[in-house]
């Protein structure tokens, strides 16, 4: 048998493809570990710095930090909003995280009861994961240092300090300054300022009304942040403080209200219901504005409970409305002044007389004068004085209601002022165009309607603040005041409300109207009793007015003896000093019967404190009366004069004895 052939070509080619084989292997693996070490040495040499970043970021974060919100002053710089320190307790949920049972363990040591435990757990359990979440605050300092202590062995639970509005005095500025409370869905937006990551915070507060939410941007500030150490679970672990980001303080805003004027019209109305609005004659800015009655706006930066604000809204008196800009009311006998100016500038002589016997017929139907027996012939400054109704019913008819309406909004009635804050309604001032556009099924005035409207009933209302511009614009007598409740923000001052053209009217008609106002605080005015101020030669002109609710059938005159609600409104409006008119003021009590009774007394104590701070006008009040002067007797005895130092004394002197055609010897002897 053959042995088989070997043939060395072929095993020289096989061998040929093992190595190219192994070689082309070999150069890729080279090249996969020459790559490799070329990469390392990059990020070795070139990305050091950036990846050193990247793991602190993994172990260290930033915590948002809310900022100082601005503070609220008044034209004085008394604060009336601030912030102080505030213990808080926060819960984050955690993995494997008991929750129930950490509420239960946190019970111990804050008051929790079995009602806020399973309330706070739903709170937790949808809040996103490790934000933590308020369970209490304004804790003690014991509590704060209890649970301080225990945190290590209670896994997402931390104690902190943040800071909480606070407002000094309660609710004297309730409705103008509002206030502030947590953020909740409604006021979270997908972009601009209310979507920042702030607004999740458990301490931070948006502004929910007056001052607080109109300025809410400048009075929150910018936020910081506060480094702190985290575990690879983040859970912080330490903080280091080198590496915070300090928060930026909100602008202060300083207001043009008095917090003294402000909080004696708080006093003066007690618990009845109105409103209160003061006005710089010359600037237009506002030294009161006062709601009452108030509630207290620290309760509504906590919370309040479900039971609680039920009581607020539910009250009669309607605490939570603000009266000065909300509150809509007829305003009686106070727009006088606006019918006797419209009758002026018809053209219709003050002085003619108008003779009320108690009541005027007209139409068929009777309109009685608030005076039974009537006042008698009255002229335009008469029946200002003695707030004749017949009288204006007469000049009402001549006058007509479209000349009425225009000197009414001239004097700012149906419109609303930039004075920073919203919530002003415009009332209601008639006219043949209003009532053909708003009263479709019937579209025509009726001549009636003009008696009403001249003693300021029937479809005309108006806010208090309204009633106080009216009165600031009469007392400066020359130009239409705009009022200014905001004086700065950031230390950048708003324009004066004193910035304004003139009033389109003849300065003798409005100087004529002034007097009638006078006349109602002088002996046998309506407010004569209830205005007298006791500051020396300070007078006060006003004009009561008395605002009809109800039919008098109800609960007799003007409501008494029937229920609040249907008593008639009390009102009066007022400027001093008469002779350089300086503050006017508007003072409504809500169902309070009667201007000279309830509201001229109340106007009367609130005008006294603005007068007795101002530095002029208490400086007037203050001066020492000249002594009066003796009349000369030439009967009376001499008194030597005092004679030079050094001088010899003088002889004495005896009283002359009048003798008849002798003349008097002179003490310095013989001429």
């Amino acid at each position: 048998m053959a042995e088989p052939a070997i043939f060395f070509a072929e095993v020289n080619e096989r061998q040929g493809q093992f190595h190219r084989r192994a070689f082309l292997l070999g150069g890729f693996a080279g090249a996969g570990l020459l790559a490799l070490s070329g990469r390392l040495a990059y990020l070795q040499l070139f990305q050091t710095q950036r990846f050193e970043k990247l793991s602190a970021s993994n172990q260290f974060n930033f915590k948002l930090m809310p900022p100082p919100r601005g503070l609220i002053i008044d034209r004085n710089g008394v604060v009336l909003a601030s912030n102080r320190p505030n213990f808080r307790l926060l819960v984050a949920r955690d993995k494997g995280m008991d929750v129930p049972g950490t509420l239960k363990t946190l019970a111990n040591f804050v008051p929790l009861d079995d009602k806020r435990q399973t309330r706070l757990a739903k709170d937790i359990a949808a809040a996103p994961k490790r934000a933590r979440v308020e369970v209490a605050e304004d804790m003690s300092w014991e509590q704060f240092s209890a649970i301080n202590l225990r945190t290590p062995t209670l896994p997402g639970v931390s104690a902190d300090m943040g800071e909480v509005r606070v407002y000094p005095h309660g609710g004297a500025f309730a409705h103008v300054i509002g206030y502030v409370a947590k953020v909740n869905q409604s006021d979270l937006t997908e972009t601009g300022p209310n979507s920042e990551p702030i607004m999740f915070n458990p301490g931070f507060r948006i502004g929910k009304q007056g001052i607080e939410k109109a300025l809410d941007l400048e009075l929150r500030g910018r936020p910081g942040a506060q480094k702190v150490e985290v575990d690879a679970n983040g859970r912080e672990v330490r903080h280091y403080t080198e590496g915070d980001i300090p928060a930026v303080p909100g602008q202060e805003v300083q207001l043009t209200l008095d917090v003294d004027v402000q909080n004696r019209a708080l006093e003066v109305f007690g618990e009845e219901s109105g409103a209160a609005v003061m006005v710089d004659c010359r600037t237009g800015d506002i030294l009161c504005m006062l709601s009452a009655p108030s509630f207290d706006a620290n309760r509504f930066v906590r919370g309040l409970t479900g039971a609680e604000y039920r009581q607020l809204a539910n009250y009669e008196r309607k605490p939570l409305l603000d009266k000065c800009l909300s509150g809509t009311y007829p305003p009686g006998s106070t727009f006088k002044t606006m019918t006797a100016l419209a009758a002026l500038e018809a053209g219709i002589d003050p002085e003619l007389r108008v003779v009320c016997g108690g009541g005027m017929g007209f139409g068929g139907r009777y309109f009685r004068c608030h005076k039974k027996e009537g006042h008698g012939a009255q002229n335009m400054r008469d029946a200002i004085k003695n707030s004749c109704d017949v009288y204006f019913y007469s000049v009402a008819l001549r006058a007509g209601p479209d000349r009425i309406a225009k000197v009414a909004r001239e004097f700012g009635f149906g419109q609303t002022f930039d004075i920073g804050i919203p919530g002003q309604k415009k009332g209601i001032v008639p006219s043949t165009e209003w009532v053909r556009k708003n009263r479709k099924r019937d579209p025509k005035w009726h001549a009636g309607e003009s008696l009403s409207y001249g003693i300021g009933q029937g479809m005309l209302t108006a806010n208090c603040l309204q009633l106080a511009v009216m009165t600031a614009r009469l007392a400066n007598g020359r130009k239409a005041l705009n009022p200014r409740l905001i004086r700065s923000v950031g230390g950048k001052e708003l324009p004066s409300g004193a910035a304004v053209p003139d009033l389109p009217f003849s300065q003798e008609h409005l100087n004529y109207v002034r007097s009638g106002m006078a006349a109602v605080t002088e002996i046998g005015g309506t407010a004569y009793r209830s205005s007298q101020l006791g500051l020396g030669d300070i007078l006060m002109a006003g004009k009561t007015g008395t605002a009809q609710v109800y039919s008098y059938k109800a609960g007799g005159p003007r409501g008494k003896g029937g229920p609040w609600k249907l008593r008639d409104h009390g009102l009066f409006v007022a400027f001093a000093p008469l002779d350089q008119p300086r503050y006017a003021l508007a003072v409504i009590v809500q169902h309070g019967q009667g201007g000279s009774t309830a509201a001229a007394p109340r106007a009367r104590e609130i005008m006294r404190v603005a007068l007795l701070k101002d530095p002029e006008i208490r400086a007037r009040i203050e001066k020492p009366m000249p002594p009066p002067e003796m009349p000369v007797d030439p009967e009376a005895d001499i008194v030597p004069e005092t004679p030079p130092i050094g001088a010899a004394p003088p002889a004495p002197t005896v009283a002359a004895t009048p003798i008849p055609s002798a003349p008097v010897p002179s003490p310095r002897g013989p001429a």
